[in-house]
């Protein structure tokens, strides 16, 4: 199945959604539009339980997304930050969607497009993959939460590194500092990305939407109030259907049929 935008596309993939940035003459390069088209397109995969995994990937062998639309950028001004709809907004949804999310970074992942990847629960990546943060040539920040979410990934000294220098890194790099999760051959990328979902996707559904809130929730406020958390979202497994069949399941040895309820 297909659903038609005009710069990404949607393809599903038996329970696998891709979103993929469609705009390879500018690197994938995300303007306002794109973005609106992101959100679109999570808001109608929300509502489509037959879709359990979000893989996101830019068209073509050059780049994953190659950051904003510079043209875009130079008319902004200092309102423009607070307006809804803008990348930092769309970012923080995709960190908290309800379905698992992995970044499959193909070639350059600069700016936004290095953004984009780090608001994804797991990001793999090729060889070839780059990743950067160089907004300070621009005389700006990064502003869709590259300051904070690479700091909390690989650390506060590589982060302040790659946003005070705007070095790019390579694929191994990031795997070296746990920004990718597994680096691969270009040729295997896909296949990499499609054994994790797959292996996402036979958790109880449930308890993988329970896991996303505890850790990303948690990883914002204090251990105790993060333990309090993670005790809330085990008491809501604890009376679902899906906990009386995944323990039954594995007391009887056979596989369980999760029915997110």
């Amino acid at each position: 199945m297909k659903l038609v935008y005009e710069n990404i596309e949607v393809l599903k993939k038996n329970s696998l959604a891709y979103i993929v940035i469609n705009r390879p003459e500018l690197r994938n390069a995300l303007n306002h539009e794109t973005l609106q088209e992101i959100l679109s397109a999570l808001n109608r995969l929300r509502e489509d339980e037959t879709v359990g995994c979000v893989i996101f990937t830019g068209k073509g062998e050059k780049s994953f997304a190659a950051g904003a639309d510079i043209s875009q950028l130079k008319q902004k001004v200092a309102l423009d930050v607070f307006k809804p709809g803008g990348m930092q907004q769309v970012y923080d949804y995709i960190e908290m969607y309800d379905k698992p999310t992995i970044a499959m970074v193909n070639g350059y992942a600069l700016g936004g497009g290095c953004e984009l990847a780090l608001s994804c629960d797991i990001r793999v990546a090729s060889y070839n993959s780059k990743f950067g943060l160089p907004e300070l040539n621009l005389s700006i920040i990064p502003g869709a939460g590259g300051t904070q979410r690479l700091a909390r990934i690989v650390g506060k000294g590589k982060a302040l590194e790659m946003i005070l220098t705007g070095k790019v890194i390579d694929g191994e790099e990031a795997y070296r500092f746990g920004l990718v999760s597994e680096v691969v051959s270009p040729e295997n990328l896909q296949a990499k990305a499609e054994e994790i979902a797959r292996i996402i996707l036979t958790k109880g559904p449930l308890a993988v939407k329970m896991a996303k809130i505890a850790v990303h929730t948690g990883a914002e406020t204090d251990q105790k109030t993060g333990l309090m958390i993670e005790k809330l979202a085990q008491a809501v497994l604890f009376s679902t259907e899906d906990k009386n069949e995944g323990t039954a399941a594995f007391l009887e040895k056979r596989k369980p049929e999760f029915v997110s309820r």
